[in-house]
């Protein structure tokens, strides 16, 4: 036992007795008995309703306001598509009006991107400022996701549902309840409660550093072993009994090649992603010292980089002014219609808009990364032994590990994005490779909370699934 453990001395670990698995099954038997845990159980399955139906109707208003700004008035005002200029008036709406809800509502307008996905902190009385901050971010060209402002809406919304049935706050209900909330409208999102569990889990930080420390290695153990089932090249791999399911669709074949360009990729993308990263909290640090004036001035700076790939590249500048989501199914749909010059652009500009926006306006970190990762697949796919499927879903895994710092998330919504478990083992090793990389880098800046001081980053990378990480627990 170090100093610095609380626990009381006991037997070492050689001598201390197993916890057998019956043993832990009659313990989590006497919690579900016990009356306030199951009260609390029923109370969240019966929230999942409401909570999940609120978050689709966010999600319908966000889409069809994003529709109207960037479809129906261009074509209103005679364009097939949005001129180079129009994001610059949007996001100039967006930053003045967004920097207006931060300093003058409550909660903030949600949590800032630069620090990652949460699970708490969001009280009822913060829900106008967060759904309002994503209203005036996302249609209008932030080049952010909606995850956070729905995870936040789910937490928000199951705290206020309690306070509406008058039931006992306490401490552990509202963390269960908040998270619970959380999962359900992350749901919507990705299409599945199991993606949304998975998030949760990591985000909560569940384990702390140790569980990193066990899964890292099991990871990547299973990742690499699983070639032997699989195949990739000549080798056809075994054909092992297993809990699965064959859906009737011809998937590619991995060669030696995918394998190890994905950790080369990793490595490079997983980089480039903590770059930007570390540079949405640089802007954060920046917008908070004056917080009205400098959220409009990133704003306005992220609407000239959509202008300038516009420009540049005779494409619509909503490719950088946006989620990414559609951008992504117009790259998935057709990849070899991307010239390197467009694709180039497209990181370039996408990085760029992607770091400000993250310090300024409101979003999630989650599409942007993987647009950014798939882009970069598309780019390097035509190195000698890469396919564009492989490349495309280590570019993806590795963006996400790295910009989460949530592996088994990355992973799991990879595989569910792709609809296709052909590519776990690259999408594994990728996302383990840009994980480790991203920790083993100077974190930098810490993220200030809005309006208020910088302060001093921590000496050295935090551990994941405590305060300090991007994509761990709740700051």
């Amino acid at each position: 036992m170090t100093e610095s453990d609380p626990r009381p001395a006991g037997p070492s670990a050689a001598t201390r007795p197993e916890v057998t698995q019956p043993e832990e099954a009659d313990r989590l038997g006497e919690l579900l008995r016990s009356p306030g845990y199951f009260k609390v159980l029923v109370f969240c399955a019966l929230i999942g309703v409401p909570v999940s139906l609120i978050a689709f109707w966010f999600l319908v208003a966000l889409h069809e306001l994003e529709h109207l700004m960037w479809d129906d008035l261009p074509e209103a005002l005679g364009w097939d598509v949005p001129p180079w200029w129009w994001p610059l008036p949007l996001l100039l709406v967006a930053g003045t009006t967004v920097g207006l809800v931060v300093t003058r509502l409550p909660g903030g307008g949600g949590h800032i991107p630069a620090s990652g996905l949460h699970t708490g902190g969001v009280s009822p009385g913060a829900l106008p400022g967060v759904v309002l901050a994503a209203l005036l971010s996302l249609p209008l060209g932030a080049t952010l996701g909606p995850e956070a402002p729905l995870i936040a809406l789910g937490g928000g919304l199951a705290l206020l549902f309690r306070d509406l049935a008058r039931a006992p706050a306490t401490p552990q209900s509202t963390a269960l309840l908040g998270a619970a909330g959380a999962a359900a409208a992350v749901a919507v999102i990705f299409g599945s409660p199991l993606i949304a569990a998975v998030i949760l889990i990591e985000v909560a930080g569940v384990g702390g550093p140790q569980l990193f420390a066990v899964m890292l290695p099991a990871l990547l153990s299973s990742g690499v072993g699983a070639l032997v089932f699989t195949g990739f090249g000549r080798w056809t791999g075994f054909d092992a009994p297993s809990l699965s399911v064959k859906v009737a669709a011809p998937v590619p074949q991995l060669d030696a090649g995918d394998v190890v360009w994905a950790v080369l990729m990793a490595v490079a993308i997983g980089a480039l992603v903590h770059t930007i990263m570390r540079g949405g909290r640089l802007t954060a640090r920046f917008v908070a010292k004056r917080p009205v004036f400098h959220t409009t001035l990133c704003a306005l700076a992220a609407g000239i980089c959509a202008a300038v790939y516009a420009l540049t590249t005779g494409r619509s500048p909503a490719n950088v002014a946006s989620s990414g989501q559609g951008t992504l199914g117009e790259l998935a749909g057709d990849p070899h219609g991307w010239g390197v010059g467009a694709l180039i652009a497209v990181l370039l500009c996408t990085s760029v808009a992607y770091s400000l926006c993250l310090g300024s306006l409101r979003g999630g970190p989650v599409f942007p990364s993987l647009f950014l990762g798939a882009a970069a697949g598309v780019l390097l796919a035509p190195l000698p032994g890469l396919g564009v499927v492989p490349a495309m879903a280590a570019g993806m895994a590795a963006a996400t590990a790295s910009a989460l710092r949530l592996p088994v998330s990355s992973i799991v919504l990879v595989v569910l994005v792709l609809d296709s478990v052909a590519m776990t083992p690259v999408v594994v090793l990728a996302a383990v490779v840009a994980f480790v990389t991203t920790q083993l880098l100077p974190r930098g800046s810490a993220r200030p909370p809005a309006g208020g001081p910088a302060q001093p980053s921590p000496a050295g990378p935090p551990a994941p699934g405590t305060s300090g990480a991007s994509g761990g627990g709740s700051v």
